[in-house]
């Protein structure tokens, strides 16, 4: 997977489609506007600058961003990724927030996702949505589901969602077997045993329904309807 072509592609499509209107509002995202999204992609651009040149979470965040003009700054800060990426490589050492992944190869895969994601928003802010990738978006759905969801972040029990459940996601003939509960989301590929609850569809629907950016008719279920909600309703608590 070439996730530099992908940030460079999907932040330039973000770009040009930012430029139909800043005002317009984002369906999927409430109380958001397109401006709102190019702000925060361009936050999230220098943010990983940083953390690839310190190799760690910058002591002070954020710096005064006020003031700067919103589509010049996305695109300096679009081609100030790119040029970190390539500089540091998929080998360095650096802070992620993966459990099995310290390394900048974290890095492009995350700001390919991140651009991809939030593409969506502003072409759906303008009714102009355009295909993702296939393999881009089972890798999408690779990736919401380890490191986003099961990570080690559940061990207090601090989700509003405490599904104690197997869902089975599948798209595309690969599927993913989560197991949830209030403390803890195991992610295993495949599909082995049973599961309270199924989700499939094409690899886009999947991945853009786990990121909260199309609806439950986007995607087809069986089993347990109230094991689905609460599970999108889960993913929903680590995903912007």
């Amino acid at each position: 997977m070439d996730y530099l072509a992908s940030v460079r592609s999907e932040s330039g499509r973000l770009s040009e489609v930012a430029r139909m209107g800043l005002d317009a509002a984002v369906p999927s995202c409430p109380g958001w506007t397109v401006d709102s999204v190019v702000q925060h992609v361009a936050q999230v651009y220098e943010h990983k600058i940083e953390v690839l040149r310190l190799g760690a979470l910058p002591e002070e965040w954020p710096p005064d961003f006020s003031g700067r003009e919103s589509l010049t700054w996305y695109d300096e800060a679009r081609v100030a990724i790119v040029e970190a990426l390539e500089k540091a490589g998929t080998g360095l050492e650096t802070w992620t927030f993966s459990p099995r992944d310290s390394t900048s190869a974290f890095w492009y895969r995350r700001m390919a996702h991140e651009t991809t994601v939030h593409r969506i928003d502003v072409e759906q802010a303008h009714d102009v949505v355009t295909p993702i990738d296939p393999e881009l978006a089972l890798d999408g759905i690779d990736e919401v589901l380890y490191p986003t969801i099961g990570g080690p972040w559940w061990e207090e029990g601090d989700t509003a969602y405490p599904v104690d459940a197997t869902i089975r996601l599948t798209a595309a003939g690969r599927s993913w077997t989560v197991r949830a509960d209030a403390t803890s989301v195991d992610v295993q590929q495949g599909s082995a045993g049973d599961a309270a609850a199924e989700i499939f569809g094409e690899p886009a629907a999947v991945y853009l329904w786990l990121w909260g950016r199309v609806g439950d008719d986007a995607i087809e279920t069986a089993g347990d309807a109230e094991v689905v909600r609460a599970f999108r309703g889960r993913v929903s608590e680590c995903t912007t």
